[in-house]
């Protein structure tokens, strides 16, 4: 199963002032993106990339892969919005709250979590360091912290991508874990409870 295992982040003042370019870069990147597809109604990855991918390289100074990223969590911005508009989680399609959800592109906090994947993102799990992408270059050992048992769970179990989000004057990594889930006991003797019709 996937679990999230939230790591803090100790930053030199350079290193989180790198940090904070570059995520106000691709959140910035995501709501032009938004912006696009909100014009153009196209609103899934690929179609949208070839609208958007060269310009979100060019005119905010993101690699390749950090590109990709901002047009995806672009895209699954747009799902989600769909999905409780489907649910009927924004009211009727004639309440207030509906309609401003629908009648203009999405926008992204400037400090919102933006997606890292291992091209991006190393870590160095001994070390309690992570190496990362941002626009001043790679930034090599980032320190981080967490509790015993999420560090124990980080080194054996994270696979996918990482979330970079600025809160509360702090930065976190949220690593997405995939954790082997436990057997069924097939061999229950004992109930709790009564059975039907006794």
């Amino acid at each position: 199963m996937k679990l999230t295992v939230q790591v803090k982040l100790l930053p030199t003042p350079v290193q989180a002032a790198a940090l904070e370019e570059t995520l106000h870069a691709c959140n910035e990147a995501a709501t032009w993106v938004s912006q696009v597809a909100f014009e153009k109604d196209t609103k899934r990855n690929f179609p949208l990339r070839e609208h958007t991918y060269t310009a979100v390289k060019e005119r905010w100074g993101l690699g390749a892969q950090a590109a990709q990223h901002v047009i995806k969590k672009t895209c699954d911005a747009y799902r989600t919005l769909k999905a409780n508009l489907k649910a009927g989680n924004l009211g009727r399609p004639s309440s207030k709250r509906y309609r401003r959800a629908v009648e203009k592109p999405i926008a992204f906090r400037r400090e919102g979590a933006q997606p890292y994947d291992d091209r991006m993102l190393s870590w160095q799990y001994t070390e309690r360091t992570v190496s990362i992408w941002t626009l001043s270059g790679r930034m090599k050992q980032v320190g981080f912290t967490a509790a015993p048992e999420h560090l124990a769970r980080l080194a054996l179990c994270r696979k996918g991508e990482s979330d970079l989000l600025f809160r509360d004057g702090m930065w976190f990594l949220i690593a997405t874990c995939e954790v082997p889930e436990a057997e069924l006991n097939a061999s229950v003797t004992q109930f709790l409870g009564s059975i039907w019709g006794s």
